[in-house]
């Protein structure tokens, strides 16, 4: 069994070639991805509508998770330890200047936040940018 069905598996989610496709993309893909992007690499395989039922579903199972950009692009990238329930998606993200691409950097613990009294987060991001090592 390969690293798609396996994680489609382990989801319980049923094995199709247009499932099988995004989660190949994405393993071959080291940095986020945007529906387009998807859309035009998989165009032979699925549409856009298929595409973005995809992404909603593996987001839904903790599949995918999403990624800031400051752009208002929203981008998704495979996620590590997300679960059915919980994404655990508060890591640091880096964007590149030069080649746009946005990276999970899962190594960098996020800092502690102190908030004042009756203030809670729902969601935080960290998103870095500047020049990534391929572009240096």
């Amino acid at each position: 069994m390969g690293a798609a069905e396996s994680i489609l598996s382990d989801k319980k989610l049923r094995i199709t070639l247009s499932r099988k496709a995004v989660i190949d993309y994405f393993l071959a893909h080291k940095h986020a991805l945007t529906q387009p992007d998807l859309e035009k690499e998989l165009e032979s395989v699925c549409d856009r509508v298929t595409i973005y039922r995809i992404i909603d579903s593996f987001l839904q199972h903790g599949i995918l998770h999403k990624v800031p950009d400051l752009d208002g692009t929203q981008k998704f990238a495979l996620c590590d330890s997300c679960t059915d329930h919980h994404h655990h998606d508060e890591h640091v993200h880096f964007k590149c200047s030069v080649c746009g691409k946005t990276e999970c950097l899962d190594e960098i613990p996020m800092p502690s936040i102190a908030l004042p009294t009756n203030y809670s987060v729902a969601e935080w991001n960290m998103l870095l940018q500047g020049v990534c090592a391929e572009c240096s």
